[in-house]
C-alpha cells in the first residue's frame, strides 16, 4: 500500500467495508522539477539546478566568451552562452546516464537522475554486490566524458566544413574542455566522485569490507574537499582571484558535504535495507480520539507521556496525525472549544505505508514529502509508527558501533 496521497477517509457508515478494501495506489513522488524519462531512468532537475545553470550561462556570456571572441555583439554572446549552458548539462546528463545504464546491466535497479548544482546523481535502491560492479559502475562516468570530449573536439575540428562558424566553433571547443575538465575532477579520489568509487572499490577488494571501504573514501573526500576549500582561500587572499576562490571554497564545502551524506546514505542502506516497516515501526502506538478537547489532549497526553504525536483513530480506523507543533503556538484561550480534529493533519495529507514496504522506499518517501513521521496500517487500520527520532537512533547505535571497531 502506497498511501503517500490517501484518498478520503470513509465515512462512519462505510468502516467496515473500507476495513476490507486497501487504498488505491499512488504515482511515484519527485523532488524538484521533472522532466521526463530516458529508457525508464526518470529525469529531475533539482531546485539548487537553476541556481548553477544562470550562474553559467552569465559566466560563459559576460565573461569567457568576450574574451575569447573580443569582435562579437551581445546577443551573440548570450546565444553562445545558452547554447554552452545547456550542452553542458546534457554532458552531466550523459555522464550520469553511463552510470545508470552500467548500474541495470549489472542487476542494480536506478530509481532516476536527480542533476543538481554541481552535477548529479543516479539514484539507486541498493549498493553493488562486487568491487567489480562498484569500479565498473564508477568508470563509465568519467570514460563517457571523455568520449563527448572527443565529440565536440572533432565538431570543433570540422566547424568549416559543418558550417558552424567562429561562433559554433567556439562553443564546441570550450564543451570539450569543459568535459575532460568534468572526467578528471571526477576522477579525484575523494568519495562520493567516480575516483572515489575507484578507490572504494579498490579497498572493498582489498579489506572485504563495503562499510570500512566507504568509511575511509568518504573521508578522503572530506580531506579533499579542505584541500580545495584552503586552495579557494589561498586564491582570494593571496592569488586576488575573488570569483575563483569563491567558487573553490563553495565546491570544497559540497564535497565535504556530499562526503558525509553519502556515507551516512551507505549506513542507512545496509541498516535499514533489508528491513520492512513492519520490523522497523514501533508498534501499537497510543492513539486519540479525534473529538478529544485540545486541553485535554496536552495535559493528559502531551505534557504525560514521552510522545510527540499520536495517531488519530475514529472507530479503530485512522483518521489523521496530531502532533505537539500543532498546538505549542496556541494560548490557553484558542484551546476552548477545539478538539482534536481541528488541528490535526487530515489523512490525506499523512504519509502510510504498508507494513510489508521495504523500509529505504520508505526513507525516500519520507524525504521527497519533508515529512517526519510514517502510520504504518493495512486496510485503514493502524499497526505502528515510524519517526524520524527512531531512525536517528537507529544510526546512532551503529555509528557508535563502527567507532568502536575501528579502534
Amino acid at each position: 500500500m502506497d498511501q503517500s496521497n490517501p484518498p478520503t477517509p470513509p465515512r462512519q457508515g462505510e468502516r467496515a467495508s473500507a476495513r476490507r478494501r486497501p487504498p488505491p495506489q499512488t504515482g511515484t513522488l519527485f523532488s524538484g522539477v521533472r522532466l521526463g524519462s530516458v529508457s525508464g531512468f526518470e529525469i529531475v532537475l533539482d531546485y539548487s539546478w537553476f541556481i548553477i545553470f544562470f550562474l553559467v550561462l552569465g559566466s560563459f556570456a559576460g565573461a569567457v566568451f568576450p574574451a575569447h571572441l573580443p569582435e562579437l555583439d551581445r546577443i551573440t554572446y548570450l546565444w553562445m552562452g545558452f547554447a554552452s549552458a545547456v550542452l553542458l548539462f546534457t554532458s552531466l546528463l550523459a555522464h550520469e546516464l553511463a552510470h545508470a545504464f552500467t548500474a541495470r546491466r549489472r542487476g542494480i535497479e536506478i530509481e532516476g537522475i536527480t542533476l543538481f548544482i554541481f552535477g548529479g546523481m543516479a539514484r539507486t535502491r541498493q549498493e553493488p554486490a562486487t568491487p567489480g560492479d562498484e569500479f565498473l559502475i564508477a568508470v563509465m562516468g568519467p570514460v563517457a566524458s571523455f568520449a563527448i570530449a572527443i565529440f565536440f573536439y572533432g565538431i570543433a575540428a570540422q566547424g568549416p566544413t559543418l558550417g558552424l562558424g567562429e561562433p559554433g566553433q567556439a562553443v564546441a571547443e570550450y564543451l570539450g574542455f569543459l568535459n575532460i575538465l568534468l572526467a578528471v575532477f571526477n576522477l579525484f579520489p575523494g568519495f562520493p566522485l567516480d575516483g572515489g568509487r575507484i578507490l572504494r572499490a579498490t579497498l572493498w577488494k582489498a579489506t572485504g569490507s563495503l562499510r570500512r571501504a566507504t568509511r575511509i573514501a568518504a573521508g578522503a573526500g572530506r580531506l579533499l574537499g579542505w584541500m580545495i576549500i584552503a586552495l579557494g582561500i589561498w586564491g582570494l587572499l593571496v592569488g586576488g582571484s575573488v570569483i575563483g576562490g569563491l567558487w573553490l571554497i563553495f565546491i570544497g564545502w559540497f564535497l565535504g558535504h556530499a562526503a558525509r551524506a553519502s556515507y551516512q546514505q551507505v549506513m542507512l542502506q545496509k541498516l535499514l535495507g533489508p528491513l520492512t516497516a513492519r520490523e522497523a515501526m514501533s508498534p501499537d502506538p497510543e492513539t486519540v480520539s479525534p473529538d478529544l478537547p485540545i486541553d485535554q489532549l496536552i495535559h493528559d497526553y502531551f505534557l504525560r507521556r514521552p510522545y510527540n504525536s499520536f495517531p488519530v483513530t475514529d472507530d479503530g480506523v485512522i483518521v489523521g496525525l496530531i502532533t505537539l507543533s500543532h498546538v505549542k503556538g496556541l494560548s490557553r484561550d484558542e484551546w476552548k472549544g477545539k478538539i482534536t480534529a481541528d488541528l490535526m493533519t487530515p489523512l490525506e495529507d499523512t504519509l502510510l505505508v504498508d507494513p510489508d514496504a521495504p523500509m529505504m522506499e520508505i526513507l525516500e518517501k519520507m524525504r521527497l514529502k519533508e515529512v517526519r513521521r510514517v502510520l504504518v496500517a493495512r486496510e485503514w487500520e493502524l499497526i505502528g509508527i515510524i519517526s524520524t527520532s527512531d531512525i536517528a537512533r537507529w544510526m546512532e547505535r551503529v555509528t557508535l558501533v563502527e567507532e568502536e571497531a575501528a579502534v
